[in-house]
């Protein structure tokens, strides 16, 4: 037992020593690379700890061997920034001043939905919210607000369409039936599939955007308020 003991305290002393220097993002948001390290010396430490057959200094040794990968490639990120790009990757404009990015989406496995979800954490409830919307390459959330955000602080709107593809439940919250709904995308000459996102808040207010196209603000006749 005092055996296990020390070696749990030896090698926490150690993780303690290496996280340390590895800076203060491996305690914050981390990129991708800061990741996969931080994970490896995790299951690196547990090693040892467990197994008392495994010699304490196979750990040790392991866990230093990342901390000197971490430290090259930190100086390869700083000497020649190409690099950056290929390790870490770069930020992705989602949203700009024609609406949601179909193609940045998609190139990040992501949806509408997963984007609305993003802005909302980040305090924007409508997508018209920002000029731009990007995520970083540590993968959190960056907009640049538009002046009138807010305007419609109390309304919260509802995704129904969602990378043409129509969510039947918000539908049917807001009490928009199947008829009324295809002979609105109708008038816009569009088609469910075609749409790439469209919300609407309990006053009506539409955000529409179909693929590859500027997104539209349009007014709705909504039965049901939530």
């Amino acid at each position: 037992m005092a055996l296990i003991f020390i070696r749990t305290a030896v090698i926490f002393i150690t993780l303690l020593a290496v996280m340390r220097l590895m800076g203060k993002s491996q305690i914050g948001e981390m990129q991708p690379f800061e990741f996969v390290i931080t994970l490896l010396i995790a299951e690196l430490a547990c090693i040892p700890m467990a197994d008392s057959s495994i010699p304490l200094l196979y750990g040790i040794v392991s866990i230093v061997t990342i901390f000197i990968l971490h430290q090259i490639i930190w100086l390869l990120d700083l000497w020649f920034k190409p690099m950056k790009t290929v390790i870490c990757g770069k930020p992705s404009v989602v949203i700009n001043r024609d609406g949601v990015d179909y193609y940045q989406l998609k190139k990040n496995n992501l949806d509408v939905s997963d984007l609305v979800e993003s802005m909302r954490a980040a305090g924007y409830f409508n997508l018209d919210d920002v000029y731009y919307g990007l995520y970083e390459a540590n993968g959190s959330f960056s907009a640049l607000e538009k002046e009138s955000k807010g305007e419609e602080k109390n309304s919260l709107p509802l995704l129904l369409v969602d990378s043409g593809k129509a969510d039947k439940k918000n539908l049917a919250k807001c009490g928009l039936g199947r008829e009324e709904f295809y002979g609105f995308l109708k008038s816009q000459n569009a088609r469910e599939r075609d749409v790439l996102a469209m919300t609407v808040n309990p006053e009506g207010r539409v955000y529409f955007q179909k693929k590859g196209e500027k997104y539209k603000i349009l007014k709705l006749k909504v039965e049901k308020t939530w």
